[in-house]
């Protein structure tokens, strides 16, 4: 078996031990560096049509910058040229539990999920579970008409990132 574990298999670890993933809001900077566009994907799910982030799970023996990169290459495509930092300090953590109340609600697991702004120089083609990437403006971003597009847990990431870049 390679480095993915079998639906069955990944249901039986989804319910005893967390999920470590990647979160990832790419970006567009302008030629003096300031932020110009946040790209949001446009994912069909079941029924639901609705706005993410690039995100997925971390495999086992996978460094961090590889699975950056591969969740970046699988949704905005290999010309996307993600311009990922020296050191992988993620802006913030994001936690999810799979307990009923509790306010970071995931009904499939326990997940910690490492959170990057990772700016991106190329031409992004969405891979093939996503309809579409659309570049927002800050503005844009923070309105609460886009983030109802989004679960919860993904628009609190994006606030959090917008704060971090200085966009309150």
């Amino acid at each position: 078996m390679g480095p993915w574990l079998s639906p069955t298999d990944l249901e039986f670890v989804r319910r005893k031990v967390p999920i470590t993933y990647v979160d990832i809001v790419p970006i567009r900077l302008d030629a003096d560096g300031s932020l110009e566009a946040i790209g949001l994907l446009l994912c069909a799910s079941g029924e639901a049509i609705t706005r993410t982030l690039v995100s997925g799970r971390v495999l086992l023996h996978e460094p961090l910058r590889e699975a950056l990169t591969r969740h970046i290459d699988k949704d905005l495509g290999p010309m996307a040229l993600p311009q990922l930092p020296p050191t992988l300090t993620p802006f913030t953590v994001a936690e999810y539990f799979p307990t009923p109340g509790h306010r970071k609600f995931d009904e499939r697991q326990h997940a910690i999920s490492l959170c990057y702004i990772v700016p991106v120089a190329g031409e992004c083609r969405p891979g093939h579970d996503t309809l579409e990437l659309t570049w927002f403006t800050p503005g844009e971003a923070r309105t609460p008409e886009l983030q109802a597009e989004m679960n919860p847990s993904h628009a609190q990431i994006l606030r959090e990132a917008l704060a971090h870049l200085g966009e309150v």
